[in-house]
């Protein structure tokens, strides 16, 4: 009897050790590398050409814009041991900073930088590919653009204009506005006068501010003069060299109109197609270690930057209550903006659907914010 009990658990044990394994392995592997089956035969051999292209841009030499852009071009000529030497131009040098993406698409450069939102009068859509009020934020922008079919729709709408694009900088968050009038409510900003171009100057101007977009070289002496009330440029290392924090008192957080600030690189598609098969690899690895590089870099220095505003000016945020009327007039903005434009509503509605299902995972996660011990044991735990 005691031999027939300890076969039947005997029995049981290997069922139940069994059965696990085979169930996990009817499920097939979680992710796969795509690129992997390229890259494990490669047909093409190092090419010994050598190619000099030139690369345009909005960007002056002092902006950190044009060095996110230099660093690629330093990226490509490192990879490629010279062999593909892109020598950027800034803005003014070879052609005026607008005409920029005119230039590369009828070939006159053969590549350039940007923030896609300035060529919004091509075409609206452009500008989901630089920021969306309220939209994504930097991790999301490369979720979506690399995983989610964001960068099919980005090459596809470069396409139309005879250029070839990949994302080129990640600079995450901008800052709020700068100002010399103290506003947290959605009241405070009627009749305000403000700097800030694309959908959030239409936002800002529904919700009864006057608002006009004014170039970068420009805000510091409207904000000086009295011209304008408030202004925001961009992030927090970009703008501290501006020195708006030595003619405002307060900086209203947070920037809700751009979370993500996006970045492009495209290059005219006969100079792209022309390039041997590994050139093409190396602008599309050196395009990736440049949008990595860019979003670590800037906001090493925009901690440093904010911490240095702090000394000269208060920062200040929106209430809640007035977030989430902003957050409502925007959305209906927005789908009046897709309404009018089916490019539009084929990128927001892709990038609004990528939003509700990672949702999920943001939800699950929150609570471990790093940080520091004194203002977590107190209570702040959520970002």
């Amino acid at each position: 009897m005691k031999k027939s009990i300890k076969i039947i658990l005997t029995i049981v044990i290997t069922i139940c050790l069994i059965a696990p394994a085979a169930s996990a392995a009817k499920r097939e592997k979680f992710g796969l590398d795509k690129r992997h089956k390229i890259a494990k035969r490669v047909k093409f051999r190092t090419s010994k050409k050598k190619i000099r292209w030139k690369m345009v841009m909005p960007w002056s030499k002092g902006l950190l814009f044009y060095d996110i852009a230099q660093h690629f071009c330093d990226s490509v000529r490192l990879a490629s041991a010279g062999r593909l030497n892109i020598k950027p131009f800034s803005a003014g040098e070879l052609v005026p900073a607008m005409q920029t993406f005119d230039a590369v698409s009828k070939g006159s450069a053969d590549a350039g930088h940007d923030w896609p939102g300035y060529w919004k009068g091509k075409n609206e859509a452009f500008v989901a590919f630089a920021s969306v009020p309220f939209g994504l934020d930097a991790e999301g922008y490369n979720i979506w653009l690399y995983e989610k079919g964001g960068l099919k729709m980005m090459q596809d709408l470069y396409g139309k204009f005879g250029l070839y694009v990949l994302p080129g900088g990640q600079l995450g968050q901008e800052m709020g506005l700068f100002s010399n009038k103290r506003a947290t409510k959605m009241s405070d900003f009627k009749g305000m006068r403000l700097r800030t171009p694309g959908w959030y100057m239409d936002i800002m101007n529904i919700l009864g501010a006057s608002v006009s977009p004014l170039p970068g070289g420009e805000v510091y002496l409207a904000l000086e003069r009295g011209v304008i009330d408030a202004a925001e440029f961009s992030s927090p290392a970009i703008n501290y060299p501006m020195g708006f924090d030595d003619i405002t008192k307060y900086v209203i957080q947070p920037g809700v109109h751009q979370p993500g600030i996006q970045c492009g690189l495209f290059f005219n598609q006969k100079s792209y197609n022309k390039l041997p098969e590994d050139l093409k690899w190396i602008i599309d690895i050196c395009a990736k270690e440049t949008q990595l590089w860019s979003y670590n870099w800037i906001n090493s220095l925009n901690a440093e930057a904010i911490n240095r505003f702090k000394k000269k000016v208060e920062i200040v945020k929106m209430d809640k209550k007035t977030l989430i009327e902003f957050r409502k007039e925007t959305k209906k903005y927005l789908d009046s903006v897709k309404a009018k434009h089916p490019d539009v509503n084929k990128v927001l509605s892709s990038q609004e659907a990528f939003i509700k299902e990672y949702a999920v995972w943001r939800e699950a996660r929150g609570g471990a914010t790093p940080w520091p011990y004194e203002k977590y044991i107190k209570g702040q735990i959520y970002e």
